[in-house]
């Protein structure tokens, strides 16, 4: 294993670049807030990022994928790989049979689900809609008779408020007249025994 595919070294790369960064971005606050040291900061950042960048030109590019191990020779363009069902897979040096036949398994798997999702999808685009247009219309239509019956009820619930208040007030008036001619008993009563 090379050096620049150790943990160590990814680490220590990814260091580099993030305190980089971050000297960059305190030299543009520091500009941004006048300070003395910000030309200090930019330059020293900047620098750094600089021999980043040319550092990272240099080593180039790790590749993080796996489908070399699997077709090698693939990565080059001028290299001469036949397909998997052209010979013997004992052609292609590192290849096992039993990786490649559960690699294949595996997206044969992948591939039957995304045809039988794909399936579902055709079945939900055959679905008729044509009626949708009248559901909604008469969902529309008992919307607006609920909102009316509703209305209704709230007018004869204050019809219902104002009868009940002018019983009250009938009542009261009642009681007065009440008072009143039990009053008017009493004083004749009152006449009839003096006279």
């Amino acid at each position: 294993m090379s050096f620049l595919k150790t943990k160590g070294f990814k680490y220590f790369k990814n260091l580099v670049i993030g305190l980089g960064a971050a000297v960059v971005l305190v030299g543009a606050l520091a500009k941004l807030l006048s300070h003395p040291m910000a030309d200090l900061l930019l330059k020293v950042g900047l620098l750094t990022e600089a021999g980043i960048f040319a550092f990272l030109g240099i080593i180039g590019p790790e590749p993080d994928y796996y489908w070399n191990k699997l077709y090698p020779g693939l990565d080059n363009y001028s290299s001469k790989i036949s397909p998997l069902t052209a010979g013997e897979v004992q052609d292609m040096p590192g290849l096992n049979g039993e990786v490649v036949e559960q690699q294949l398994g595996g997206m044969l798997n992948e591939l039957q689900n995304m045809s039988s999702s794909l399936g579902s999808l055709k079945a939900l685009q055959e679905v008729d809609f044509s009626q949708a247009g009248d559901q909604i219309q008469t969902m529309g239509n008992f919307y607006t008779r609920m909102n009316e019956a509703m209305a209704n009820i709230s007018d004869s619930l204050e019809d219902t408020k104002n009868y009940k208040d002018q019983l009250s007030a009938l009542n009261q008036n009642l009681g007065s007249l009440n008072s009143v001619y039990g009053n008017i008993l009493g004083a004749m009563s009152n006449i009839r025994h003096e006279a």
